[in-house]
Formats: C-alpha cells, structure tokens, sequence
C-alpha cells in the first residue's frame, strides 16, 4: 500500500533541520569556547627563588616577594627576578633572545650606554637567563609592570576578529539563506493566489527551503579543515585552530622574526682571515666540513689559539649527538669556536689537556679581550700565551703577523688588509674577533712560574697576530627557497627583529628578503656619493627601518613605507613596534602573518591573521598566542602551509559548486508542480537523500583532491572581490550546469509518465485530479481509468527516477569539479577518495531504489535499467560543455569566458 499521509514529508524534514541546527550551535559553541592561555604560560617564566640583601644579609626568598628597591645578586644559571639596574657586575651575560631577538648573550655593566631601557647595558629584564657571571642590581620593576609582564598584558588584551574563512562561510550563509527565504516565501504566496490551500502552500515552502540548502556543507567544511591540518601536521605543521589553514593560504604578508626563525639560533663560524686571505667557513646545519686551507701552520695556530682561549665546553653524555647539535657550556660565540675547532681537528679537550692552563684573564667589557696561558706542548719547558677579542684591540696589542707560519713585521700595508677584511665582515653583518699568541722567554717563564694576573707579572704587548674570525647566526638552507616561492606566489615578506641593523640587513640578503640589486637609500647615497637626505626614498625598492625612528613615525609615515617599498627590515623593534607593524600592514588591507619564538613576538602573534609560533625555540607564551606551530622551526615549512591554505579555499570553492549544482534540479519541479499544475516530478524525501546521502561523500571528497599546477603562481586573494561563493560560482551552479541537471532530470520524469500513459500535454493542469483521493477513474492519454493507488505509484517511481537521474548527472558534475582551469586530462583520475565518492553515490542510489521496502519507508520504488540511462547524454553534456569552457580560459587568459564563469 501506498503512504497516502502527506505530513509524514514534513515530519522528516523537521527532524532533519533540528539536527542540523543543534550540530551548527555545537560547533559554534565549540569554536567561542576556547580560551586564551597566555597569562598562564608565563607562570612557568617566574623564578622561583631570588638571593636579596636586606639589613646587610643575604637572604633567599620566593620570587614574588622582591620588590622596588630590594638589592639582588645574580650569577650565571639564575633566572632573573625582576627588572633590575645593575650597580655592580662581573662578566656578567644575559641571554635576551626571547625579549629582545638577539642570538648572543649580552653583557652586563653598570653604565648607562643607550636610552632605549632594552639597549642599554645596565639593566637586567625580567624572565631572562643570566648565562655567566655575577652581578648586583636593585629592583626597579616587578610583576606585571616588568618589561615582560607589560608584554604580557599587551598580548592578553587584544582581542582576535573572525577569520576569514569564518567571514566567508558568513557571506555564503546570507546569500543562500536569503535566495531559499525569498523562493521560498515568494512561491508560499503565488501558491495560495493559485488556489492551493495554507497546509500545501506550507509544504512548497519548506520544500523549497530544504531544496536550497546544502546541508552537508558544515560537514564538509569541518572535514575539509581537520584533513588539512592532518596533512600539516605530517608536514611539521601543528594546527591549533583549525580556520587558521585557510586563513595562512590567504596571506598576502608575512612578518616574519629573524632568530630561529630565518636563521638557524645558534652562532656559527662564517669566515677566517689568516695568511691575508678570507677562508669560508661550512655554515649549513649539518656542518660536514668546517672550513677549507686546514693544511696552513697559521690555521694550526689559529685553531689552537680558539681551542684554548675558551671557556666552552661540551655538556656529558652526547658522544652519539653530532659535533653540530651538541649542547655546551659558555657563550654563543665560543660554542661556535669550539664545535668548529672540534669539527675540524679533533677533540679540544685532548688539545686542552696537552696544553694545560696556568693563568687566565677572562673577558670584560673594559679590556675587550681574554687572555690565557699554557703549558706548550710543543715547547717542553716554555709557556704559549692565547688571546681574543674585539679585533681593534687585538691588533694594537701585537707588532708582528704570522703569514704561512712565519712571523713578519706588521707593516702598513699588513694592516691595511687587516681593516679592509675587518670591514668586509662586519658589513656582512658577522661577528668579527681577533686572535693572536706569543711564546714567553722559557729563561724568564719557565714551568712554574707563578703568574699574576692582578698585576700581570708576564708581557701582553708586542704579540704576534694569527687571524680573524667572523661568526654569524647563519640562514637556514631551506629559507632562500621558501622566500623565492613566497614572492612567487605574491606574498610580501617582511623581516621583523630586535638585532642590529647591519645583522638584520646581512640576513635579509642572504635569504633573499632584499633582492640582489634591489638597493636601500644608504646604498644608494654610498654609490653616487652623496648625503643620504639627497636621495629621493622611493628610489629605493628596498629600506631598512631602525626602531629609534619608527617610534618617531606617524601611522602615515609608516602606510607609506608599507606602501612604496616591496622590501623591508625592521630592526632594534620593541614588541609594542611590532605591534603597530602589523596593525600599518593590515591597514593596507593585507592578511598578515606573523611568525616568531620569543616573548616579545607574543603580541604580534596574537594580533595577526594568523600568528606562527617555532615549536622547538619558541616560549610556551609565543606558542599560545600563536594559531600555528612549526615543529621544525622552520620558515620554509609556511609555504607549504600556504599551499595548503590556498587548496583547502579551492577544494571549499569545488564542493560548494558540485553540492549547489544540484539545488536547481531539486528546486525546479516543486516550480512546475506550482506553475504548470502536473504532478510532482520530486519529492522532499528524494531530496534529502540527495543533499544527505548521494552527495555527501563526493562532497567531501573534493577535500582530498591534490592542487592545480598554478596555485601557487597566483595572487592571494582579494578578500572583498574572490569570494568562497561569488556571483560567478551561483552563475556556473545554477544557470548552466544546475539547468542541464534540471533538464535530465525532467526528461526522465516525461519519459517514465510517458511509458505508463500519461504524455506531456496530458499532465498540464492535471494536478488537482491527479491527487484527489476520491477519484480513482482517471484517464490517461489512451482514456486507461487509473486509481488514486496506481498513480501515486506511478509518482513516487517518478521521484525515484528523477533522483537517479540527478546521481547520473552528477558523475559528470563532480569530475568537472575536480578542476577550476586545468582540464581533467592534465589532473587526472588520482584521487582515490573521489572514485570511492563516484561508487557510494551510485551504490547508495541503487540500495534505495531497489531494497525491499523502501517503498514503504522512503516511498521508493525500484526503477527499469533502461531509466538509469535517460540522464547520460545529458551527463556527457555536462562533461564536454565544462571541457570547452576550461580549454577557452587557459587559451585566452583574461577573456570574457574566463571574467564571466571562472569561479
């Protein structure tokens, strides 16, 4: 028997839009849930124990009780607990790489050097590390008005706007909620004009509604983002929020820190100056081969001067660890000396025990130069004095040179070369030392002898120079790459740091952030030799900002930077500056993205689009703030999240086409039953086993399809004119292929009606008859009597037809989806998922068209072979229709074709 209750459709219906309301406020709910945890994480930034004189007496107290004015020590290893005006210090070093972003400890003295507080040389901050030394300070800052809990605060207080897939997926929620209202409520009232009564009017209503909304898209769009952030994550990229995947592949800047981030975060020997010539130095990070010229007595002595005047050292326990990964003991620089020393001549410990030392004068900023002496092991009886330090010093300390083992007067000219290569590596923003030795007379020092290194009883002038050495944190390998693709895919990168000018432009050169060729004003006003005020500033395609005169800028002066120049460096930036970066950048209407490890880079990470976090250097502060984290601390890894960003906007672009297609078909015979009076050719459960059932898995299998070759090439996205759903995507769905869909579906419908009887011009105006109840003698096109039973049979068979015929179609709907410009022949068939989605649709169609008693619980009934295959000329339509239209787009580029339908 046939269900004959016509609210049972409704019943459905109802139940279905309940649950897809209660999953959209469950996922709603779910993204307003999570919180930040940034005030947190600083927790484990707070010292526990701080060493303070009170009343004369030295007394250990928690942290939190310091306050203004308590006088602290500090010695290397201790975590500082509070900002602190140093009043006495010895060899004291401070690691502010996650305050300030610079990769080298630095010294602590009690004078003032720099009125910017984050320069200047004596104060100590907050959370940082002191690495060596002691040091006396009185408090001056504490708790949240510290530098660092200023920071904090700054960061906690901003608040994060919608992302823009969240602002799209908005946009295309309005558009089609105020098509299927407006349909719906227009055809509500032209049904009740016709004569039609409230109940039925209702039940078009809702049925026009349900047949315009897609809902499998919030699956979809859910599924599509967590398959992303999987594939990321395989990829060293750790999503925390998942809408940040599209929001990355929407960026159009990326602000990216310098410290850990381009660069490798760890000091490293660049270049070596011996026998007046530069030698390279191996910078990659696996650092095979230290350097080059090992054959050199003056490399000998040079090596062993690094070796000995050095205080570093490897920590236990790393024999299986490479020379180049292994933690040490000491400074940055002498780390690097040590590992290249180690690397490039063996144990340094074997070379220190054969060499052991008597006296040491350590490193302060008054001397600049450390000084040590040894046992000689190739001097049996005599002692080897090693020194190192600032370069200039260095060489007013000695009379002589070594050039290829032999010791030369130091003449003019020798000198000369010295400065001009002393030059040349700064100017490379390296890290330039010096280094020289001198045997002592064996008669006046011999083994012993006890030297004084208070009144210094032993000679330290007229020393012999050997070398320089130059150090640098280098680039990583894969970033000159990544910088290229960015620029490639035009995406603007800045560099943003807290180190020194020449360090950051150095930087900024050798990956690629300035272009070979691309000058800045002092570049300019040096080659034409003329005041850098002379030099017009938008000459120059490259510049590079100082944070003394950013702070003096106005929001203009900056837009206009950002405008006006493709390449910039920020350098000595405060974490406020980066801030107002960001904020000038997207003032320009550009998606930013900003990456970064320290404390400092936490508020511009918060404010951001997007904000990218280093997993391995990175404070847990900076990893909260941040959307993103790189595991590999690897800025190369961003482009691949861009890629991927920009496919999950295409593959939402492709599912949403192929899920909308199907919405005219579903739309059109509930027009018609209305308009012409025939029976209805589709009915609302037919529709939901479309919307919920056939398309579903194909849906979502466009989540899974690979990129185009020119997603990369392309432009980001203009956030105001390409939409997820612009007016040219309704176009394609609904005007072109959504019609050819239509038009299979009614020629199956008129075909089957057509079999039983019943010819076109016969169902026009036979509505009324046709479902009155009472009537069971009504004729055909051949005067055959038909009950009311039959033909509600007739119709229901129909429905199940005319649902078939739209799978059919949307074989062809979803191939031509796979693609928006490539043709299928360039993509192919490699999408496993989407020939799964091809086979479910189809198997799922037959399962409810064939199943015992799906008439009874869908109203389904089984329908002839040859029905299956009234919907295929229609399908290949589709198929070479779409074809045409690609090869037209990719022949002429920037043609009406392409303006009209290239979604």
């Amino acid at each position: 028997m046939v269900d004959e209750n016509p609210m049972k459709d409704n019943l459905y219906l109802g139940v279905v839009l309940v649950a897809v309301v209660i999953v959209t406020g469950c996922f709603s709910y779910y993204q307003e849930a999570k919180s930040s945890r940034i005030m947190d994480s600083f927790k484990h930034m707070v010292p526990q124990q701080a060493l303070v004189i009170r009343d004369g007496e030295k007394m250990l107290i928690a942290a939190e009780n310091v306050v203004v004015g308590d006088l602290v020590e500090v010695k290397g290893g201790d975590r500082i607990p509070a900002d602190l005006r140093i009043i006495s210090a010895s060899s004291c070093k401070v690691d502010n790489s996650s305050l300030t972003g610079e990769s080298e400890p630095q010294s602590r003295t009690p004078e003032f050097t720099n009125e910017n507080p984050l320069e200047t040389r004596n104060i100590c901050f907050f959370s940082t590390n002191c690495v060596e030394g002691t040091a006396r300070g009185i408090v001056i800052l504490t708790g949240d008005h510290t530098v660092m809990g200023r920071i904090a605060s700054l960061a906690s207080g901003l608040e994060e706007g919608p992302t823009p897939i969240a602002m799209e997926i908005e946009h295309f929620i309005h558009i089609i909620t105020g098509v299927a209202v407006f349909l719906g409520v227009t055809f509500f009232f032209l049904s009740l004009f016709l004569g039609y009564s409230w109940l039925e009017a209702v039940v078009f209503l809702i049925g026009i509604i349900v047949a315009n909304v897609p809902e499998g898209l919030l699956a979809t769009v859910t599924v599509c983002l967590t398959l992303t952030a999987k594939r990321m994550a395989r990829k060293n990229c750790l999503v925390k929020n998942l809408e940040a995947v599209e929001t990355l592949g929407s960026t159009s800047t990326i602000c990216s820190d310098k410290t850990g981030t381009l660069t490798q975060n760890r000091m490293t020997v660049a270049h070596m100056w011996f026998d007046n010539q530069i030698h390279q130095a191996d910078t990659t990070e696996e650092q095979a081969g230290a350097m080059t010229g090992k054959r050199s007595p003056t490399w000998t002595a040079l090596a062993r001067i690094s070796g000995l005047c050095n205080r570093a050292d490897f920590r236990a326990g790393q024999e299986d660890v490479p020379i180049a990964k292994r933690e040490t003991t000491g400074d940055a620089s002498e780390s690097a000396l040590l590992k290249c020393i180690e690397l490039s001549c063996g144990s340094v410990a074997e070379m220190r025990r054969k060499n052991a030392k008597v006296a040491e004068i350590p490193f302060n900023s008054t001397n600049k130069y450390q000084l040590s002496v040894h046992e000689a092991e190739d001097k049996p009886k005599g002692h080897l004095l090693v020194m190192k330090g600032a370069p200039e010093r260095i060489l007013e300390k000695c009379s002589t040179i070594l050039l290829q083992g032999k010791e030369v007067n130091l003449d003019k000219k020798m000198q000369d070369a010295f400065q001009d290569t002393y030059h040349e590596l700064g100017g490379l923003g390296e890290r330039v030392l010096g280094f020289c030795h001198q045997y002592l007379p064996e008669r006046q020092f011999p083994r012993g002898f006890k030297f004084d290194v208070e009144k210094v009883n032993f000679p330290i002038n007229k020393l012999c120079f050997v070398g320089l050495i130059s150090m640098i944190d280098p680039p990583r390998a894969a970033v000159p790459d990544a910088v290229g693709k960015c620029r490639s895919a035009g995406i603007k990168v800045i560099m943003v740091t807290g180190d020194h000018p020449i360090t950051a432009k150095a930087i900024a050169k050798g990956v690629g952030i300035i272009s070979e060729g691309n000058e800045t004003v002092e570049d300019i006003a040096a080659r034409l030799n003329i005041p850098v005020s002379a030099v017009d500033p938008r000459e120059a395609k490259a510049c590079v900002i100082h944070g003394s005169e950013l702070k003096d800028m106005t929001p203009e002066q900056l837009d206009s930077i950002l405008r006006n120049h493709p390449e910039i460096v920020f350098a000595r930036t405060s974490p406020q500056q980066k801030l107002i970066i960001v904020e000038g950048c997207q003032r320009q209407g550009a998606i930013v993205a900003v990456t970064g490890d320290g404390v400092n880079d936490s508020p511009a990470l918060k404010k951001a689009d997007i904000g990218i976090a280093m997993g391995i250097a990175g404070s847990d502060v900076s990893k909260q703030a941040a959307d993103m984290i790189l595991l590999d601390d690897n800025f190369a890894s961003i482009v691949t999240g861009v890629e991927e960003g920009r496919l999950i906007f295409d593959n939402l672009k492709k599912s949403i086409a192929y899920t909308l297609t199907s919405n005219i078909p579903e739309i059109s015979p509930f027009l018609l039953f209305i308009l012409l009076n025939i029976p209805l050719p589709l009915g609302t459960i037919t529709i939901l086993c479309i919307d919920l059932g056939t398309d579903m898995v194909p849906a979502i299998s466009l989540a899974y399809e690979k990129a185009e070759s020119d997603i990369m090439k392309r432009k980001p996205r203009d956030s105001e004119v390409d939409k997820l759903v612009n007016e040219r995507l309704i176009g394609m769905a609904y005007g072109q292929i959504g019609m050819m869909q239509a038009l299979a579906g009614f020629f199956t419908y008129f075909v089957i009606m057509a079999e039983n009887g019943f010819l076109p011009n016969t169902l026009m105006g036979i509505r009324l008859d046709w479902d009155d109840r009472s009537k069971n003698d009504l004729e055909d096109s051949y005067g055959q009597e038909w009950t009311y039973t039959q033909r509600k049979q007739v119709e229901f068979t129909c429905h199940t037809a005319y649902f078939i015929s739209i799978v059919v179609v949307q074989w062809a709907d979803l191939i031509i989806c796979k693609t928006r410009k490539l043709s299928l022949f360039h993509q192919g068939m490699r999408n496993r998922i989407l020939i799964f989605g091809l086979l479910e649709e189809t198997t799922l169609a037959a399962f409810l068209s064939y199943c015992p008693g799906m008439d009874v619980a869908l109203r389904m009934y089984p329908v002839r072979v040859t029905w299956w295959l009234c919907a295929l000329p229609f399908s290949l339509l589709i198929f070479v229709y779409d074809e045409i239209r690609k090869l037209i787009i990719r022949q002429c580029p920037g043609g009406w074709v392409e303006k009209e339908t290239y979604y």
